[in-house]
């Protein structure tokens, strides 16, 4: 394919690989839950009471869903496809709670790429520091040709 009919020219990384990944890893806190809370007033009680929370079955205060699935937003963003980079869909399975003080690590591998359009099918997962899945499914990124802007 000749460089005038690749969907991929201008973006800042150029075309990913099939079989390409990365990663990131964060450790989490309070104050996620706390910063979530104030972007979105998710106040669930099993963020804040200690005592109700480990009665529940995840035995502990934990963070809401979006604090764990957005270090797939960084990954995604910064590191592969790269800068210029959204979601245009995901289908992510919630497998086990992340908890305060948890390290995890989001990590997204190439499935497809299009040739024609900026478009990729990601293969995601978030995995906690003992290795458990806490988050897998896929996502579907669109890359912005920024040098073209």
């Amino acid at each position: 394919m000749n460089q005038a009919n690749d969907g991929w020219a201008g973006t800042v990384k150029g075309r990913p690989e099939v079989g390409q990944s990365a990663e990131r890893s964060r450790t989490t806190g309070m104050q996620d839950i706390i910063a979530f809370t104030e972007m979105t007033g998710d106040r669930n009680p099993v963020h804040y009471d200690k005592e109700l929370a480990e009665k529940t079955p995840f035995g502990k205060l934990i963070v809401q869903g979006g604090v764990t699935t957005g270090i797939l937003n960084a990954c995604v963003a910064e590191d592969l496809p790269g800068p210029g980079t959204v979601f245009l869909g995901v289908e992510w399975k919630f497998l086990k709670a992340v908890g305060i003080d948890e390290q995890i690590t989001g990590r997204v591998e190439v499935a497809e790429v299009r040739a024609d359009k900026p478009i990729c099918k990601l293969i995601t997962t978030v995995t906690n520091g003992v290795g458990q899945v806490c988050v897998s499914g896929t996502a579907t990124t669109y890359t912005m040709p920024l040098l073209a802007l």
